[in-house]
Parts: structure tokens; sequence; C-alpha cells
């Protein structure tokens, strides 16, 4: 755990200087969310534009695709989350915004769906949307391609883009989303020393 908040920890410091936002895509419990949303308040404090956007179907994986492997978890409705949850977790994000500097002005936003979907929706809510910072975490092939692809025209040199389970072998996807997107030979995909299974590299570099 310990490791996994040092990582979030240095994503967040790798874009301080970045324009945009931070969104997280498959964010569950929303451990993440909360830990941007803290960091924030560390680093970032006055920057009204540093919006944080999560993205969950908050019932779990709607459907499973062929290049998603055979491991058991790769199964419909896996990790769906109690009724009412989404709310829940709106109330911890809120108190994170309340005890920050600019509390007056709401920087954060849940968006419950189909991403496929939901992102489409945003941005052409929000057509000024840069990404600072984009992290996957959906475990699944057909939404994280799909969104890389809608992301892409926002990210600016310098933007990050972290990953979950790019070379993991119970979620293949993820890697062959990212090979059909951007590819492998087009990125320096880097690992964090302190936390070996998550991934990420830098646009531009």
């Amino acid at each position: 755990n310990l490791s996994r908040i040092l990582f979030m920890d240095f994503l967040f410091r790798s874009v301080v200087d970045v324009q945009g936002v931070v969104m997280e895509f498959g964010t569950r419990w929303g451990q993440n969310l909360a830990l941007f949303t803290a960091l924030r308040g560390i680093y970032d404090p006055f920057n009204r534009h540093r919006k944080i956007i999560g993205f969950d179907t908050f019932e779990g994986f709607p459907e499973i695709s062929e290049k998603d492997g055979k491991s058991e978890m790769m199964q419909p409705g896996q990790l769906a989350l109690g009724e009412g949850y989404q709310d829940y977790l709106e109330g911890v994000l809120q108190l994170h915004e309340d005890l920050n500097p600019l509390s007056h002005i709401k920087k954060f936003e849940l968006r419950a769906g189909d991403a496929t979907i939901e992102v489409p929706k945003y941005l052409e809510e929000a057509p000024e949307t840069v990404v600072a910072l984009a992290y996957f975490d959906f475990d699944l092939y057909e939404p994280t391609k799909q969104v890389l692809e809608m992301i892409r025209p926002r990210l600016t040199k310098g933007s990050v883009v972290g990953f979950d389970e790019v070379n993991d072998p119970d979620s293949p996807g993820e890697t062959l989303a990212l090979m059909e997107t951007f590819g492998l030979e087009n990125v320096t995909l880097k690992r964090f020393p302190h936390a070996s299974r998550v991934s990420y590299f830098v646009v531009g570099e």
C-alpha cells in the first residue's frame, strides 16, 4: 500500500508543471482519486484548473473480450461495488475538497457508467480539457483501447499516462490496447522501482 502511495505521489509530482486535468479510468474504491486530491492540496493547492475526474461503472466489468484472457477474474460484473458507493465516494472527495485551499470551487467529478460513453460526453461538456495525467485501471482491452484513442488528442508533451496492468498475465488486454493505439515501439514504458506491477510513459519522451 505504501509503495502504491509513493507511485501516485511520483506521478502527480511529474505533472505539477504540466497544464491539464487528472483523469482516472477505473476508480473502484477511489483510493487513487482520494490520493490525487490530497496531493493536489500539497503540490498544487491554488490551481483551480487542476480538476480530478474519475470514471467507473461502479457495477463491475460490463463485458469481457477474448483479448482479456482466461483469468478467473475475467467475468462480467467482477469488481462490482455495493449499492450507493458512488455517493459515499463523492462525500469522501468533497471532504478532501473542503479541507484544501479554494474549497469554494469544486475541482473533482465522478462519472458513473461505461467510460466509452461517458468520456466523449465529458469532453463535449468540457471542450477546453487538456489531460496532464491519465491513469488506466480498467483491466480490460476494449475500454482501455477506446479511451486511449479518445484522450490522445488531449495529451501534450510532458503528459503522463499510467497503467495498472500492462505486462500483467491476468489482464493481457491492457497491453494489447496500448500496442494497438500508441505502439510499444513509440513510447518509453517505465516501471516504478518501488511498485513493480505498475508502469507509465511520458508523452514526447
